[in-house]
């Protein structure tokens, strides 16, 4: 039944990173769980002590402003005079509660899943960082080692008297007759 619901980059296109939050839009979750963005917000209203700041908040004119000049067209429901509700991964698992569809608790499910992917991939991300970082740590460490090396020799250099000329050294070994 997963299969039949539809592709992951549906769902996650509709993901956005607002206040250091992945969340998902009313408008957006409504067109997923097939119902209406008034009916969405009507149940989230009345059961609203289900939703602490945490599990939903409602944009800002400003976040709204910005998240609809970030989308070139303009979709179904963005022209509302309402502000919209930003879920988190918590609050979809008690919207599909609140909602209490099969379709809702199907989607949730599905979402629920993308994010703990997403999460699964930024840690493997930061371990990678992590390891990069420290490569570069160590390089950086070979890089002053090398520079002081490199200044060591320079000095050494300048200490030992220029080399003479061959003619004005005094020759040692086998004399030819020439001389």
């Amino acid at each position: 039944m997963k299969d039949q619901l539809m592709p992951d980059e549906v769902v996650t296109s509709k993901i956005y990173l607002i206040r250091g939050k992945k969340v998902l839009l009313d408008s957006d979750l409504a067109e997923l769980y097939n119902t209406e963005t008034k009916r969405l917000k009507q149940q989230v209203k009345r059961n609203i002590n289900r939703f602490p700041n945490h599990f939903m908040f409602e944009l800002t004119k400003e976040e709204n402003e910005i998240l609809r000049s970030q989308n070139v067209t303009l979709r179904h429901g963005e022209h509302s005079k309402y502000l919209p509700y930003a879920f988190t991964e918590h609050g979809i698992l008690m919207l599909s509660n609140v909602l209490k569809s099969d379709r809702a608790v199907e989607i949730s499910i599905r979402i629920i899943d993308i994010f703990v992917r997403l999460r699964e991939n930024y840690t493997d991300q930061t371990e990678l960082w992590l390891a990069i970082e420290k490569i570069k740590g160590k390089l950086d460490s070979q890089d002053r080692s090398m520079d002081i090396m490199f200044r060591y020799l320079d000095e050494l250099s300048e200490r030992i008297p220029n080399r003479q000329e061959p003619d004005s050294r005094k020759m040692i070994g086998y004399k030819s007759y020439e001389e």
